[in-house]
């Protein structure tokens, strides 16, 4: 993997000089041959981003001159790059280029995605008020998503606030009855805080049906078939999840939990 900065595309980007730009005698826009050698190895590393070759990806984009780049072309650079360094879990990078498509960017739905993305950042490196942040202000713009509420629901649950926590997966669901990930997680918190046992049970066994090797889901009714007394159910679907996923330690504190410490 790389880890080398662009040249030249890392000073427009932090601010400095603008591209430039040739005309021909029409009047047209004609860039360069650079341009146009800049212009390939960006399609390029957008290509291999969407063969989710990340790294390779990130390696060809980090070689984009954009000495002769136009506004749209830089945020198109910005935004892959953020995206490819998310992927990458290399966050504290991918903010920097990502911030920059939100504040320049024209690109409604490029916008939404990037704020999505930082909301994503935040809630992974445990910063959930700034995740909360982003996603109001999603919400005062008139975007709304099961997407946006199941990551605004994750990131009051990580805050303990599982009054809100509920309401915005029931939102959720509101906008996509079928939303695997809000069953799931609604059904868990539920369940797990005792304020609805038997509807978590329902809903995780829903989310199970709709992705049954999901150790995730799996583990999630196991749980609830053992705050509902079950025991034998629970252990049956807990033993299910570790198995599938034999070092995730929720799954083994449940399970461990569920068989006695045995």
């Amino acid at each position: 993997m790389a880890d080398d900065k662009p040249s030249s595309g890392g000073k427009w980007l932090s601010g400095g000089k603008r591209p430039s730009e040739e005309k021909n005698p029409s009047g047209e826009k004609r860039h360069s041959d650079g341009k146009r050698l800049s212009d390939g190895k960006l399609r390029e590393g957008i290509r291999l981003f969407r063969m989710k070759r990340w790294d390779l990806a990130l390696r060809e984009l980090l070689l984009v001159d954009t000495s002769n780049f136009d506004d749209e072309e830089n945020f198109e650079l910005a935004y892959y790059l953020g995206l490819c360094y998310t992927k990458l879990s290399r966050y504290d990078e991918a903010l920097l280029y990502l911030e920059q498509v939100v504040t320049g960017e024209q690109d409604v739905m490029r916008i939404y995605q990037c704020r999505m993305t930082l909301a994503y950042i935040y809630v992974m490196t445990k910063r959930s008020k700034m995740a909360e942040f982003e996603l109001k202000r999603l919400q005062i713009s008139g975007f709304e998503s099961a997407l946006l509420y199941n990551t605004l629901a994750y990131a009051a649950w990580t805050q303990k606030r599982y009054k809100n926590a509920v309401e915005f997966y029931e939102k959720a669901l509101d906008l996509d009855e079928d939303n695997a990930t809000a069953m799931n997680s609604l059904g868990y918190i539920l369940a797990d805080t005792d304020i609805d046992v038997m509807r978590g049970l329902r809903l995780c066994r829903k989310a199970v049906d709709k992705k049954p090797q999901n150790p995730a889901y799996l583990d999630s009714l196991g749980w609830a078939y053992f705050k509902s007394g079950e025991l034998l159910e629970a252990r049956t679907w807990l033993r299910r999840a570790l198995e599938i996923s034999p070092e995730e330690k929720e799954i083994k504190e449940h399970f461990r939990i569920a068989t006695g410490g045995v």
